[in-house]
């Protein structure tokens, strides 16, 4: 339980005594139960309908939040997935290949975390190395000569900060996937999931469409990171995140994202088939619409997308 839904607590410990009181007594209360579950569900959306983004961050953050094979697995058939960046390496960071979205065949990459510590280990906890974004490359560029959409599920905290990523073209390795996922001929949807979290997200995020998931939050740096930086006290990353504007509800007033994908009530991690569902549904409207746009319009409309962010209007 978040500390913020710690004040359903009494109603949920009503519940289950009544509960206990009706199972051991063969008393009906049925009643009553069914009252306090519904001020119980009524009070919960009430808690979610004012979410501070600190608050947010946590759900973003859960532990058993969607991971990308997860998606795979309920929203897609067919997936086969594709290893290696041609030098050498296969980041498991990012991982991709292609399968079929209701009728579409499409190229799915995303990033992937996990939810043991031997997974986190084994996917870098979802920090990707250079290695994983020439992977990525690699593939979108397989997509492009293949004519297959392309879709993007981002949830990292960023790219790998060691020592190791930098001597390797860390900086290099994303600028490049800037630059070349702005030419590709065939649609780029990108959603970010999670964290979506500085160049390591954008990265991937080069996209006709960027979706958001309502509690996943996007940002240049991390609320953390923030703080320690304006404030020299990482504890004030709640004030960082309320400034920083790393909401859905906050990007799409902006115009930095396209739509926001809603979330079973709690949060993704409360019913993964019904927020991958969903998000499937979005998915191939979505295609729908930008299949119909040429190679040249599609490109026109990505690189107008990413010039008109942040502009000054005078006057």
């Amino acid at each position: 339980m978040f500390e913020f839904e710690k004040s359903l607590t009494d109603i949920q410990t009503k519940v289950a005594e009544l509960k206990k009181v009706s199972s051991e007594s063969g008393m009906d209360l049925s009643n009553e139960i069914e009252k306090f579950e519904q001020q119980a569900q009524e009070y919960k959306q009430e808690i979610y309908k004012n979410l501070k983004p600190s608050e947010k961050l946590q759900i973003a953050r859960h532990a058993n939040r969607p991971s990308f094979l997860d998606y795979v697995n309920y929203m897609c058939s067919d997936f086969i997935e594709m290893h290696g960046d041609r030098e050498g390496t296969d980041d498991r960071a990012i991982i991709g290949g292609v399968a079929k979205l209701g009728d579409y065949n499409v190229m799915l990459v995303g990033t992937q975390k996990g939810s043991t510590t031997k997974e986190n280990l084994e996917y870098n906890f979802g920090m990707p190395q250079p290695q994983g974004y020439r992977k990525a490359m690699r593939l979108f560029n397989h997509a492009n000569k293949f004519n297959l959409p392309i879709i993007t599920l981002i949830d990292t905290p960023g790219a790998y900060p060691g020592v190791t990523a930098e001597q390797t073209g860390q900086g290099i390795a994303i600028a490049q996937n800037l630059r070349d996922m702005a030419k590709l001929d065939v649609p780029v949807i990108a959603v970010i999931t999670g964290e979506g979290c500085s160049g390591g997200a954008l990265g991937l995020a080069v996209a006709n469409d960027v979706k958001m998931l309502e509690y996943a939050y996007y940002t240049v740096i991390s609320p953390e990171g923030c703080a320690s930086i304006l404030f020299r006290d990482s504890a004030q990353a709640s004030v960082a995140a309320d400034a920083l504007k790393i909401t859905a509800d906050d990007l799409l007033d902006l115009g930095i994202i396209d739509s926001c994908v809603k979330e079973p009530l709690g949060g993704a991690h409360n019913n993964k088939s019904e927020m991958a569902k969903t998000l499937q549904k979005e998915l191939i409207a979505t295609l729908k619409k930008l299949l119909k746009l040429s190679p040249d319009k599609l490109k026109e409309q990505r690189y107008k997308k990413y010039r008109s962010m942040g502009c000054i209007l005078n006057g």
